[in-house]
């Protein structure tokens, strides 16, 4: 069982129960779990590994809880750049229809090499549609590679064209292949234990985009597994308007009527909802994937994040598709949430005629909402914190950079008041995936050009 000491931290962010901030602290890990932390001097000072992190503040690896691997592909794409929600999936469907499994493969490589730089130990992706003989396999396959742990979303869509949907008829599936090829990933994948690397999701992609006989069925099917749900829900107004329109009930709503509303449960965006629903949410353990960049890339609006968290609704954080962020920087994501929060907040003050405005987000309750928050929407009580028995996940930056120069009397606060940066260190596990700023497990530069090959070739056509 392999043992790793990391000492001398100028600061230790634990994000435990208490939120602790230990100055000179450090971890003692063993067999990729965490088994002491506290000062440097209270720990043991030997291991088969050691690792000095003096000038570095360290924290727990940040949680991503909804992402389209599958769009590094399409980022920037010139027709897509000033759409929309639904104009912007018109215009990219036929383009997704091209790819391969060597795109999924090579895509999933460059989202996961991008959140591993900027500190995401942990992803969760929702892949929805499997052109030419793509399958999850081959994300998944391509996730072990990078190293980060995976939440692989067997996402689906059904409802095309000709039955009312969105999408176009070419890019849905049959909902009894759907289904079995559910439970053959979850049977072939699927790791409940404590430590797992690969978790399966049932994730039917939108109302707009599978029947209502199709989410009831990935719902008893999820829980007859023990998997978790997730879906994307309330993002914009024209989606409030379809679901009224085709089912009679708002979006909300909607999912009740299809049992979709439980703690295993957690919708991306979740935008445009009302306080009784943020009620509703709370009451039944509903979680949020909170995608503040993508809602401005869209014009989709602003999540209210503060009700979710006064609430005590679960709330992470996720950077969405990179045809719609256009990026992959967990870190930068989080620091978009602060922001985005206190341009809301500081727009519902000045309409309250005089009285006192809502309070702000702080740059600490961010970074929760990108670490414990993620864990608990993802179900995972295992991560989002340093703490005796979860895992070794947790990543370094030092603070000697120049971003960071005038900053140190608040390091931690500085991580998203200043420049968003990538990390110095990754570590998942107990296994390091980031040295000094280097991803030690893939060759970027060599990645980079295949994977502008297969974008040219898929805008091409």
């Amino acid at each position: 069982m392999p043992t790793l000491l990391v000492k001398n931290a100028e600061v230790l962010v634990t994000m435990d129960g208490h939120r602790r901030e230990i100055p000179g602290g450090g971890l003692f890990v063993r067999d990729g779990f965490i088994e002491q932390i506290g000062p440097t001097n209270s720990l043991p000072q030997q291991a088969d590994e050691v690792l000095d992190l003096s000038g570095h503040i360290v924290l727990p690896g940040l949680i991503n809880t909804h992402h389209h691997f599958y769009q590094t592909l399409t980022r920037a794409v010139p027709a897509a750049q000033n759409a929309n929600l639904f104009h912007w999936l018109k215009t990219l469907y036929p383009i997704w229809a091209r790819m391969t499994p060597e795109d999924i493969y090579l895509s999933t490589q460059t989202a996961l090499a991008e959140l591993a730089l900027s500190g995401c130990t942990t992803a969760s992706d929702h892949l929805y549609l499997f052109p030419n003989g793509a399958r999850l396999d081959d994300e998944i396959e391509a996730a072990r590679q990078i190293g980060l742990r995976l939440h692989a979303s067997r996402g689906s869509m059904s409802l095309g064209e000709s039955q009312g949907g969105l999408p176009p008829d070419r890019v849905v599936d049959s909902e009894d292949h759907i289904l079995a090829d559910s439970v053959r990933l979850i049977e072939r994948y699927h790791d409940p234990n404590p430590g797992s690397m690969v978790q399966l999701v049932l994730a039917p992609c939108s109302p707009f985009s599978v029947t209502g006989e199709l989410m009831k069925q990935s719902a008893a099917l999820a829980r007859q597994y023990g998997v978790h749900l997730h879906t994307h829900l309330a993002e914009t107004q024209d989606e409030e308007e379809f679901c009224l329109q085709k089912f009679g009930y708002r979006p909300v709503a909607y999912m009740q009527s299809v049992d979709w509303i439980g703690s295993d449960v957690w919708f991306a965006h979740s935008v445009h909802i009302r306080p009784d629903e943020v009620d509703l949410y709370a009451h039944h353990g509903c979680g949020v994937a909170h995608c503040p960049s993508s809602n401005m890339r869209l014009a989709s609006g602003i999540a209210p994040l503060r009700e979710y968290l006064q609430k005590g609704v679960k709330v992470g954080l996720g950077v969405d598709g990179s045809a719609s962020n256009d990026g992959s920087h967990m870190l930068a994501e989080a620091r978009q949430a602060m922001l985005l929060a206190r341009l809301r907040a500081g727009l519902e003050g000045a309409s309250l005629s005089g009285k006192e405005a809502p309070p702000i987000l702080t740059a600490r309750q961010a970074l929760e909402v990108a670490t414990r928050g993620g864990a608990a929407v993802l179900g995972r009580d295992d991560l989002g914190a340093l703490e005796p028995g979860k895992c070794a996940d947790f990543i370094a930056y030092d603070l000697r950079r120049l971003e960071f120069s005038g900053a140190l009397h608040d390091p931690v606060a500085a991580l998203l008041f200043c420049t968003p940066v990538n990390v110095d260190y990754s570590v998942v596990g107990g296994r390091t995936i980031v040295r000094n700023g280097e991803l030690l497990t893939l060759d970027v530069a060599a990645h980079v050009v295949k994977h502008n090959r297969a974008a040219r070739r898929l805008l091409e056509g």
